[in-house]
């Protein structure tokens, strides 16, 4: 079953273009091992290695996203922004898509400031608090807004550095995997045979400039990590259930011992009350016997 599945992904592949590389001339020779031909002048990348490190990618990512850690999405070139930011939306993620900028992790505590002044200049619009501001004043926090909007929006939910970082073409996203290196954050990349694989830790060798072939790897790798977040709500679902019936027990044991408890109280007030109400009757016809006997006594 499975070399079905890895033949007919193998077939999507080549489909749309995965196994195309660049130019010989351009090569970095690292990336030989992922290199299955050349054909006319152009290096044709190993399919068969493609399905392995996507499989061995998704595979991580998913665990990540089960953890419930955060996997940053970094795809700024223009064959990858709308893939990226659509992938990453569909599983929450948080991404980068128009400009990295320098220190965005190994400076993270700066680049949440900057979010935080986003985010409360468009609660203020919104709200109503810069209704007294001249209208200039008001289009130049719009335009500010707008500008910071465009490159941090992606990461305007991310409250710490990200677990891990998944990028588009290695070789443009120098900063962002030097960065990640620093902090020693997990990285996966899709890398051409241009690039040196060795630079992240779970490379997928594909084509990265060919939409078509950016779109079929990222979307796979989406698939994984929706398929993590899934079983951690199920989990999280079948814990809660778990608990909710424990509590249900509890419950339903501390009403049984409370009943108990009653009962034992009752049969000790009822045995309490038995033997005072009998020597209340004997003290009661006691004396009246006696009466009558010691009354007659000195009739006789």
């Amino acid at each position: 079953m499975e070399n079905n599945n890895n033949t007919s992904l193998q077939q999507q592949l080549l489909d749309a273009g995965v196994h195309f590389g660049h130019l010989k001339k351009k090569w970095n020779p690292k990336m030989l091992p992922y290199i299955f031909a050349e054909k006319k002048g152009i290096h044709i990348i190993d399919l068969n290695k493609t399905v392995e490190c996507l499989q061995e990618t998704a595979a991580a990512m998913k665990q990540i996203a089960r953890s419930g850690k955060k996997i940053l999405f970094v795809g700024t070139k223009k064959q990858a922004k709308d893939i990226v930011t659509e992938c990453a939306q569909k599983v929450g993620m948080p991404y980068v898509t128009e400009r990295w900028l320098g220190g965005m992790l190994t400076n993270f505590n700066t680049v949440r400031k900057s979010v935080k002044k986003m985010q409360s200049i468009d609660k203020m619009l919104g709200d109503g608090s810069f209704d007294n501001i001249t209208k200039k004043e008001r289009l130049t926090l719009t335009r500010d807004k707008e500008k910071m909007e465009k490159v941090l929006g992606g990461i305007a939910q991310l409250g710490r550095v990200p677990a891990a970082l998944f990028i588009v073409d290695i070789g443009h996203e120098h900063i962002a995997l030097a960065e990640a290196k620093r902090l020693n954050i997990a990285t996966f990349g899709v890398v051409d045979t241009n690039c040196d694989p060795n630079k992240v830790d779970f490379p997928v060798p594909a084509n990265d400039d060919a939409t078509k072939s950016i779109a079929i790897i990222v979307n796979y790798l989406t698939a994984a990590i929706a398929e993590g977040l899934s079983e951690r709500q199920a989990a999280k679902d079948e814990e809660q259930e778990d608990n909710f019936a424990d509590e249900k027990e509890k419950q339903a044991a501390k009403l049984q011992a409370e009943a108990e408890a009653e009962a034992g109280r009752g049969g000790r007030g009822s045995g309490g009350r038995g033997p005072s109400d009998a020597g209340g009757q004997r003290r009661r016809t006691s004396p009246g016997g006696g009466g009558g006997q010691r009354g007659g006594a000195p009739r006789r």
